[in-house]
């Protein structure tokens, strides 16, 4: 067993090296302080390796197909686009993962010389001091950033089951016939589209609506999109249980509601879980909520004075800029002294389904219920000139105000490119703007952010009243 205590206590030690924990070593590091990084298992976490970078370079193969197919909307115009060799693709996914692994992650650390990272497993022994592998380690203040794992859902027969989750559908080398997705969240609706456009019969079951979380005239547009691409969509009360057929070739899913469901994969995308068990965190006197969220405040503070928590392993917005900004705001508190507030009230958030959903802001059953008097805007985007030039009007612009102040508190997004616009809705409400000035806004013609601009408009105008970039 190693002894680390020769070498000093270190002023902090950050647990997990994804992107939460490089954040707070190296920012730690440039303040000054002796840091050491402690991962066990794949450097980079799981944006890098088995989230955001995989699963987008799947979707941007498959939009390929897509697009061909959706080529007879030009006359004049014929494509075709096929899956020849699928291993192929992951390969190439896969190389890109490891190639941003070693260039944003491996080759990173070198060049900060005032951490080292230590290949080990960190947890608190029994009196809540720190150790590795058993042995003791001392550090002045600590970080906990282990991220989150997907979550298995506790089916009758689902241990039975080689099931698929997030992880191991993105290596999948060989496409099956047809699959059964789980969930239909951000995770459930991106893979089941790779799958569905790849070639899979695809079945997304649910429990509640697709992207529940997101605004219901979206969500229901998006429902009816994923239809369109031939997505078989069930809705179930709950789930009865879940079993291999015979010969072990197929999945049959029972819901409570008598509705049988056969495929031959199951995929898992039910959520994600913070990996916060495994660490002994009662015996240090950190708190967790009932999903075993670490409990922190506002400066990321837990309740041991010397631990501070970020990312996905607090259970909150888990998204990996999100886990790297309060990163940031931990090891500053921790290591500076600093008193740094997390503020999400304008975060952007993207699924990058197609056509693709962002948001920013409260929505307008949020907004209500914090006691706002509210008016909202909707714009189809059959009425934004760059869909119409694209042939694709596939969805919808909504905006949120205060109905007395005129001041904006909300925006989401349903369209192909939607996902490059949100960023100008999350800096009018920085900005705390209103309808009225950013309808005032001037925005390019014959681009998906012009659409922010409609449909601000849209609240006092009839834009169909309106000449071309007309104010």
């Amino acid at each position: 067993m190693k002894d680390y205590s020769k070498g000093g206590a270190y002023d902090l030690a950050v647990i997990g090296a994804g992107s939460a924990g490089f954040s707070a070593a190296i920012t730690a590091a440039e303040a000054g302080a002796r840091v050491a990084l402690i991962g066990d298992g794949t450097i980079g976490g799981t944006c890098v390796n088995v989230g955001c970078v995989p699963s987008k370079a799947l979707i941007r193969a498959v939009e390929s197909l897509h697009h061909a197919r959706a080529e007879s909307r030009f006359d004049g115009i014929e494509a075709e686009a096929l899956v020849t060799n699928w291993a192929a693709t992951v390969a190439q996914k896969q190389a890109l993962v490891e190639e941003l692994r070693q260039a944003k992650y491996a080759d990173v650390l070198p060049r900060h010389e005032n951490v080292d990272y230590i290949r080990g497993r960190a947890r608190f022994d029994d009196k809540g001091s720190l150790t590795v592998d058993g042995a003791a380690f001392p550090a002045s203040k600590i970080v906990i950033a282990t991220g989150s794992r997907p979550h298995v859902p506790a089916i009758p027969g689902i241990e039975s089951v080689d099931a698929l989750d997030s992880t191991s559908a993105l290596e999948m080398t060989t496409l099956p016939a047809s699959m059964l997705v789980l969930g239909a969240g951000y995770i459930g609706v991106e893979l089941a589209q790779i799958f569905a456009r790849a070639g899979v019969a695809v079945t997304l079951v649910r429990r509640r609506g697709v992207l529940p979380e997101a605004e219901p005239e979206i969500s229901e547009a998006l429902e009816g999109y994923l239809a369109a691409e031939g997505i078989q969509l069930a809705r179930v009360t709950g789930y009865e249980s879940v079993a291999c057929d015979g010969d072990g070739d197929a999945v049959r899913l029972a819901a409570t509601d008598g509705k049988t469901f056969d495929a031959e994969q199951l995929l898992l995308a039910t959520g994600r879980v913070p990996n916060s068990d495994g660490l002994n965190l009662g015996a240090a006197g950190i708190e967790t909520d009932a999903r075993g969220g670490i409990v922190i405040d506002d400066q990321m503070r837990t309740a041991n004075p010397k631990v501070w928590a970020a990312g996905d392993v607090t259970g909150r917005d888990q998204f990996v800029y999100m886990a790297a900004y309060g990163a940031k705001l931990a090891a500053r508190n921790a290591v500076a002294g600093e008193a740094r507030s997390y503020d999400n009230t304008t975060m952007p958030w993207v699924v990058f389904s197609d056509p693709q959903v962002a948001g920013v802001g409260l929505n307008e059953a949020q907004a209500r219920a914090a006691g706002h008097e509210v008016v909202t805007s909707v714009l189809p985007l059959d009425a934004v000139p760059r869909a119409l030039a694209a042939r694709d009007t596939r969805g919808l612009i909504k905006l949120v105000a205060e109905a007395g102040s005129k001041r904006l508190l909300g925006a989401q997004i349903l369209a192909p490119e939607g996902a490059d616009s949100i960023q100008t809705a999350a800096m009018a409400l920085k900005a705390r703007l209103t309808y009225e000035e950013l309808g005032d806004t001037i925005m390019p013609y014959l681009t998906t952010v012009e659409g922010l601009k409609l449909a601000a408009q849209t609240f006092e105008k009839d834009v169909a009243a309106l000449s071309c970039c007309a104010g």
